[in-house]
C-alpha cells in the first residue's frame, strides 16, 4: 500500500477547485489550504471569499490566506504542517524559492497548456487567440523561473470551434484534478520521472488588458475570432458602432470574397452580423454594448438598428 503525503495545496479561482476536489474526493491527506485574501465584489463591495476557500472550509481543511507568501514567518507556518508535498492550481503570486523547495518532494504545479508552449498567466487565453487545434495541461515541478520547471505528466484536448476562455478553462480544470491524481499515485510508486523543457520550442502566454481587445478589421476572420473567444468573457473583444463601444461574442467564420472594405456590416438579422474582414467573413451573433447586458443579436437590433453598409471600428 502507497503511503499518505502531507499535501499543502495553494489555489485561489474556479480554476484550482476541481483539483482540489480531487485530492479530497481520493482522501489524499491536504493538511492545509493556502488561498488568497478575500475580496470586495459586487456593487455592494461585499468581501467574497476565493472559491478555493470554500470547499477546502466545507471539507474541513484549514485555510491560510496570508497578505504575503514572502515572509519568514509564513514560511514557518507552512513549515509547521510538515508537507511532503505543495500543489499549486491557479494561486495567483510567484512562489519563493524556500518555499518551493521547503517539502521533500518539491512544489509541483497544474498548467493549463503544454508545455513548454505558453508559459506566464494567460496561456488559456493564448491558445485560443492563436487558433490552437490543441491545447493541454502539464503537471509540472516549479521552481524559480517562469514555467521552466521539468514536466511530470502533459494531458492533451482538442479545442472545439466554439470555445471560450471560459469553456475551455472548465475542461482544463477538470483535466488538471484526473492528472494531479495520476501523478501522485505514479510519484509514490517512484515511477513519475522528470523531463527537460525544451527550452527553444517555449512561447510566452503574458496577462492580457483591455486594450487587447481592440478588433483590427484588417486581419483575417480566423484571427479575429480566435480573439474574440480568447477573450470571451474578460477582457472582452472590442469594436466601435457610430462612436459607442460594443463587445463581440459567439463569432463564426463564413468564406467569401474581399468586396467591402474591412469592418463593413454586410448584413445585420437576427442571424447575427455579418462583417466584411481582411480575408472572409466573421458572423457574430451576440454582442454587448457598455451600458447593457450581453444579448443575441436578434434582440438587440431590436432596440439598435444596424444598417447594411455601416463600418464598424471608425
Amino acid at each position: 500500500m502507497t503511503s499518505s503525503y502531507r499535501i499543502v495545496y495553494m489555489g485561489t479561482p474556479q480554476f484550482a477547485v476541481p483539483a482540489l476536489e480531487y485530492l479530497i474526493a481520493h482522501q489524499e491527506n491536504v493538511v492545509a489550504v493556502v488561498t488568497q485574501p478575500d475580496r470586495p465584489k459586487g456593487r455592494g463591495r461585499k468581501l467574497t471569499p476565493p472559491p478555493v476557500k470554500e470547499v477546502a472550509l466545507g471539507a474541513g481543511i484549514p485555510v491560510l490566506q496570508p497578505k504575503s507568501i514572502k515572509t519568514d514567518e509564513f514560511l514557518a507556518e507552512i513549515e509547521a504542517y510538515k508537507p511532503d508535498l505543495i500543489v499549486v492550481v491557479a494561486f495567483g503570486r510567484i512562489l519563493p524559492g524556500p518555499l518551493i523547495n521547503l517539502p521533500r518532494h518539491g512544489t509541483i504545479n497544474v498548467h493549463g497548456s503544454l508545455l513548454p508552449k505558453y508559459r506566464g498567466a494567460a496561456p488559456i487565453q493564448w491558445s485560443l487567440i492563436n487558433n490552437e487545434a490543441a491545447t493541454g495541461v502539464t503537471i509540472m515541478q516549479m521552481d524559480e523561473g517562469l514555467d521552466t520547471g521539468d514536466i511530470l505528466m502533459p494531458g492533451a484536448i482538442p479545442i472545439a470551434a466554439d470555445d471560450t476562455s471560459e469553456t475551455l478553462a472548465v475542461k482544463l480544470a477538470n483535466l488538471g484534478g484526473k492528472l494531479i491524481i495520476e501523478s501522485l499515485a505514479r510519484l509514490k510508486e517512484g515511477n513519475l520521472p522528470p523531463i527537460k523543457q525544451n527550452d527553444s520550442e517555449a512561447t510566452l502566454a503574458p496577462l492580457l488588458c483591455k486594450h487587447d481587445g481592440v478588433i483590427d478589421w484588417q486581419k483575417s476572420a480566423d484571427e479575429i475570432g480566435g480573439l474574440i473567444r480568447g477573450l470571451d468573457p474578460w477582457p472582452s473583444a472590442s469594436t466601435t458602432l457610430d462612436g459607442e463601444q460594443i463587445k463581440l461574442f459567439k463569432p463564426s467564420v463564413r468564406p467569401g470574397e474581399e468586396i467591402e472594405l474591412p469592418g463593413t456590416v454586410l448584413r445585420a438579422d437576427k442571424n447575427g452580423l455579418l462583417i466584411a474582414t481582411g480575408q472572409d467573413f466573421l458572423l457574430i451573433q451576440e454582442v454587448q454594448l457598455a451600458c447593457c447586458k450581453r444579448m443575441p443579436i436578434g434582440a438587440f437590433l431590436a432596440g439598435h438598428p444596424i444598417k447594411q453598409g455601416q463600418r464598424l471600428g471608425q
